[in-house]
């Protein structure tokens, strides 16, 4: 019911997922990411334990088919499942359940799996991969877009369309990049959108918002205050 993009730019270290589908707030169940570690979507009929399972997998050392394996030996409806990961080596691995609706598959490349079921057919997954490993002067967000929107020309969901996410981490514990489309006519249009809105408003956030590097992040009152007046806004804490 879905497809899904999982992808290592081992030159940032940045792991992500782009995922989408005619089904409601598809970036609630599919995409799993985590620093340092890999990227997971777990789709079909989807069961949301398997991306966790999988990522700490991961971060124990298993490989990512062992990782696979691990996750869905205690699942009894494996086979209603597809799921796919990468790790921090580029790693890649996949699982596509003889249940999963038709077409149903997936295509890989180093440091990037493409995957989805219920697809109008290959050429949707391929022409994602293609997209992907063509786009190189993109940063990975870009990439996942432009890949995404070639594997909706191809086809996509056969069904039609309904939402999209986009997650992208790097450093942190939590994703730098967290964009969900639940419900639109244009799914893959309107996250582009949304990603333009997070380059123009991302780059600022991040020069002040706590990180690992930096706990507390900006805490100068007067110096965010200065800020704000740069910008026209008659804003300050309280005293």
């Amino acid at each position: 019911m879905t497809w899904s993009i999982v992808a290592h730019d081992p030159a940032s270290g940045a792991f992500g997922v782009a995922v989408a589908t005619c089904a409601f707030a598809v970036g609630a169940s599919c995409p799993f990411v985590r620093s340092g570690v890999g990227a997971v979507s777990t789709q079909s009929m989807t069961n949301r334990y398997l991306g966790p399972a999988i990522l700490d997998a991961l971060e124990a050392g298993l490989s990512p088919v062992e990782a696979i394996e691990r996750a869905l030996t205690p699942d009894e409806g494996r086979h209603l499942r597809q799921v796919h990961c990468v790790d921090a080596q580029g790693r890649t691995a996949y699982w596509t359940g003889r249940n999963c609706v038709e077409w149903c598959g997936e295509a890989t490349a180093p440091h990037v799996s493409v995957a989805g079921n219920m697809l109008a057919g290959a050429d949707v997954v391929a022409a994602t991969l293609r997209t992907y490993e063509a786009s190189t002067g993109l940063d990975l967000a870009g990439r996942f877009m432009a890949a995404m929107a070639a594997g909706e020309a191809a086809g996509g969901d056969r069904r039609g369309k309904q939402s999209a996410a986009m997650l992208v981490t790097t450093t942190e514990d939590f994703p730098d990049l967290n964009l969900r489309v639940d419900d639109h006519a244009d799914p893959l249009g309107e996250l582009a959108r949304l990603l333009g809105i997070w380059r123009q408003t991302y780059p600022p956030r991040r020069g002040w918002a706590p990180s690992k590097a930096n706990p507390s992040g900006a805490a100068d009152m007067e110096a965010i205050e200065a800020g704000w007046k740069a910008q026209g806004l008659d804003l300050r804490f309280r005293r």
